[in-house]
């Protein structure tokens, strides 16, 4: 794909992500929401990273600047973390009131977003082969989340996610089970995603 082109659309979809979050989030605080609560939602936390590293590779792909091997292994993180929040939103929370959520931003942040990224990926694979290493550093993050909404969840009583709630599935037996599944998603989302990575640079370098 031509390089310029793929710079263009890769700020297109930073900059509408950045307004779809700050909209939401201007709405969230006139209806006097708690604003960490707000950011304590990892559909949120993820497109706000994904548009972060869209911006950031989309500067390095104009003329006089380089793909770095830190930037394709952001790009990895980013790319299983917008996946997973399709699936997962597609799986356990399409049927769940979305309160003062937007249509539209719903639509981008849940559907259009993470079918960018995947695609973004696919159409430039990482530069190098990225490994076990690369898939163990993906999980880090949904891990020190979970702590997180864990930890804070127990002191306040609210939790971003209806399956992450202890009164909702039964306890904490339930919640370790949604986490054991939405674990096995990121690992096998991740290892699938580099593995189909690793393969188209091998084509294209054919």
């Amino acid at each position: 794909m031509n390089l310029l082109a793929l710079s263009i659309l890769r700020s297109f979809f930073g900059l509408v992500t950045l307004v779809a979050v700050g909209w939401q989030l201007s709405i969230h605080v006139r209806m006097g929401f708690d604003v960490v609560n707000f950011f304590s939602y990892f559909t949120n936390l993820s497109n706000l990273f994904a548009a972060f590293v869209l911006l950031l590779t989309a500067f390095q792909l104009l003329p006089g600047h380089a793909t770095s091997a830190s930037s394709d292994r952001l790009r990895a993180v980013s790319t299983v973390n917008m996946a997973v929040v399709g699936i997962v939103f597609a799986l356990l929370l399409r049927n769940v009131d979305l309160g003062s959520l937007l249509p539209w931003i719903n639509a981008w942040l849940h559907y259009v977003m993470p079918c960018a990224v995947v695609l973004d990926w696919l159409l430039q694979p990482p530069r190098a082969k990225l490994g076990g290493r690369q898939l163990l550093a993906i999980q880090v993050f949904p891990i020190a989340y979970l702590v997180y909404v864990l930890v804070r969840g127990s002191g306040t009583g609210w939790y971003p996610y209806p399956f992450l709630d202890p009164a909702n599935v039964g306890g904490y037996g339930g919640v370790a089970a949604y986490a054991a599944g939405i674990a096995l998603t990121f690992f096998v989302g991740g290892w699938l995603l580099l593995a189909l990575g690793n393969r188209l640079n091998r084509s294209n370098d054919g």
